[in-house]
């Protein structure tokens, strides 16, 4: 059986409409919140760098109570400690099949796919795109990707996309007050306007 890659044609909601509904946020790990480099040192330690800010879109979501997850297919301690970190509550690993794991996390949470939004950016995340509430890549994500879902942020991975991603959801159900207040400052002068 061929999987679904791209969207039905039929006619979707505006995007607003769809982040309106977002219960869960789930993200791919390489190309979304790292640059899909990997870095080893002679000893052989693996190194991922991970951007602060998409760290803190995490968070601000998690304060506006969505629940937050990490749905890769590595399986590195450094994930592990990056979701700890964030105290992401859904860490998952090694998953081959992206798709029944969303789906399954969706049910535990009483939420059906379309609460659901995921952002990934290879042809492994495809499945999962096409069946989510909403969908984005990085700017950077392979084209095939890009075409598929809702969403092409203006940012690539590891350098913002899922920041990006997260202001847009937190706006569009009236969660400005962290968005908001950061527009209302002069750039450098970090005073009200």
């Amino acid at each position: 059986m061929k999987a679904k890659t791209q969207r039905t044609v039929a006619k979707r909601p505006p995007v607003r409409e769809l982040l309106r509904n977002i219960r869960l946020f789930a993200t791919d790990v390489d190309g979304v919140l790292t640059d899909a480099g990997m870095y080893y040192s002679e000893s052989g330690d693996e190194w991922k760098k991970f951007n602060t800010r998409d760290g803190m879109g995490i968070k601000l979501l998690q304060r506006a109570g969505l629940v937050t997850a990490i749905v890769t297919q590595e399986r590195t301690r450094l994930v592990a400690r990056r979701g700890e970190k964030l105290a992401i509550p859904e860490v998952h690993q090694g998953v081959m099949d992206k798709l029944s794991l969303i789906r399954e996390m969706a049910a535990r949470h009483g939420l059906t796919l379309q609460q659901v939004a995921y952002i990934g950016d290879d042809v492994n995340d495809l499945e999962s795109l096409c069946a989510v509430g909403f969908s984005a890549a990085p700017a950077d994500g392979m084209p095939v990707v890009c075409d598929a879902v809702d969403y092409v942020c203006h940012k690539n991975g590891g350098e913002g996309a899922v920041r990006e991603l997260a202001e847009m959801i937190l706006e569009a159900q009236g969660s400005k007050s962290q968005v908001a207040s950061r527009k209302s400052q002069a750039p450098g002068s970090g005073k009200r306007l």
